[in-house]
């Protein structure tokens, strides 16, 4: 069965997209844990980041750095990377703003409308 990250990359399930080339896909995590928190993803589906083939991996990583860089750049905030690899069977890396007000595994519930307004401000 496909994972919920394969079915956004399919198109069936719809998301803030930030980033996208031919190996790899960022978007928004719909449970933030702070404000413009992303997932990279690979476009093949394999269960963890050290089982991507090295051209995979590498890909993957690329996004990440590039991906992190603009949001540095667009919120003014250091980027946490976090790979925790247990709540999808997708490999993902977890990209978040992070200052003093972070809270580890706090999930914030932003509206459709702020929602919107990050995917726009970090958006490619």
């Amino acid at each position: 069965m496909a994972s919920v990250f394969s079915k956004i990359i399919a198109g069936e399930i719809p998301c803030y997209k930030i980033y996208e080339d031919d190996k790899t896909l960022a978007f928004l995590d719909i449970a933030p844990e702070s404000m413009g928190h992303t997932l990279v993803v690979p476009k093949v589906e394999v269960d963890k980041v050290y089982e991507l083939s090295d051209e995979d991996y590498e890909a993957l990583m690329a996004t990440v750095k590039k991906v992190a860089i603009r949001m540095e750049e667009v919120l003014g905030q250091r980027t946490l990377m976090k790979v925790i690899g247990t709540d999808v069977p997708h490999a993902h890396v977890h990209l978040m703003p992070f200052d003093e007000t972070w809270q580890y595994g706090r999930t914030l519930k932003p509206s459709e409308d702020e929602m919107k307004a990050m995917c726009e401000k970090l958006k490619f």
